[in-house]
């Protein structure tokens, strides 16, 4: 984004220096912009000093303490003002004063456009216990949250970023090449422009299934670029429709496998169906329905593979048919049922 240099429409030096205040501490600065500020500093030296004082009031609001191109553009400022102190004296006490004001007032206006157009908070969408629920986001994306599932959506210009927080949620989204779909779970980021899939977040793992179109996955380490963790192995850098992938949020490992396409979308009606997931998995998603929680206690029995399709919500159809296939003994305690190797 270009910027008008502020001396071309303010009405005073010192709201000149309240604008380059707002504008340097909101976004990085490019070359443009750049070039602005230093030829209006270098056009007359009270330039320096007006941004010094407006610095000064600024700093004391909190609003750009540590902001490294602020601090930056303020010794420069300083430098400038060094060379200019004779001027900053002949100004009298009284105008010294009086620009400070008009600058305090005119960043206090500034804060608050700042706050306004470049703070950009979440839209959230989420469900609880037992809740389906299918929104229409404000791009035309079909949006479709399983139980106790949270999104936080922030659309902007050129990008829609969307986290998905806990559960899954099923992304039919609104074709859109200038502006990508992005799903990040955990550390694991989902990218699409118009496509429909479906992306699970676990204690240990997030699943994608995708319907439509292709998506890339990427690791995103917190430092560095992202990496796409479909490479050559996994037979090219995106996934294809009737694939679900499933990948390690703590580590690397990346399964790709051939997806149940119609089973793999029960959950949008009210079904969890299972064709030999863990028991672990297994109870993770029927917790999500499930107002005493069920808890793992035995690892020994994580790893039972669980087979049937049981309504949300009926945790005890669930029990029974685990512990009439193994030995699972079921144990019940406050807000809570045990699960443990049975004899």
């Amino acid at each position: 984004m270009s910027l008008i240099p502020p001396h071309q429409n303010a009405a005073s030096r010192d709201d000149e220096a309240a604008l380059w205040c707002m504008r340097l501490g909101a976004a990085p600065v490019g070359a443009v912009e750049r070039a602005a500020f230093d030829a209006w500093i270098a056009d007359d030296p009270a330039n320096a000093m007006a941004f010094e004082e407006a610095f000064e009031v600024w700093q004391a609001m909190d609003a750009a303490r540590d902001m490294p191109e602020m601090i930056r553009f303020r010794a420069e400022a300083v430098e400038a003002l060094r060379d200019a102190n004779e001027r900053r004296w002949s100004r009298g006490l009284r105008a010294h004063w009086r620009g400070v004001v008009a600058a305090a007032a005119c960043l206090a206006l500034a804060f608050l456009l700042a706050v306004h157009f470049f703070y950009d908070p979440a839209r959230v969408y989420e469900t609880g216990l037992g809740e389906r629920r299918v929104v229409m986001m404000e791009d035309g994306t079909r949006l479709t949250l399983d139980a106790a599932t949270r999104v936080e959506a922030r659309m902007e210009d050129d990008s829609r970023r969307i986290e998905l927080v806990s559960g899954r949620a099923r992304f039919d989204v609104a074709h859109d090449p200038l502006r990508p779909l992005s799903v990040l779970a955990r550390n694991r980021l989902t990218v699409a422009t118009g496509t429909a899939f479906s992306v699970e977040l676990l204690p240990r793992q997030m699943r994608v299934v995708l319907y439509e179109g292709k998506v890339e996955v990427m690791e995103r380490p917190r430092d560095g670029k992202p990496v796409n963790l479909l490479g050559n192995a996994h037979g090219g850098a995106a996934l294809v429709p009737g694939r679900e992938l499933v990948a390690s949020t703590e580590g690397r490992q990346v399964r790709v496998a051939e997806a149940d396409i119609s089973r793999s979308r029960d959950w949008e009606s009210g079904q969890l169906s299972f064709d030999g997931e863990p028991l672990a998995l297994a109870v993770e998603r029927i917790n999500r329905d499930a107002k005493d929680k069920l808890i793992v206690a035995d690892p020994g029995i994580a790893n039972f593979a669980i087979v049937g399709t049981f309504n949300a919500g009926d945790t005890e159809a669930f029990l029974e048919g685990v512990s009439e296939l193994y030995p699972v003994r079921v144990e019940r305690g406050e807000g809570a049922v045990i699960l443990k190797k049975g004899g």
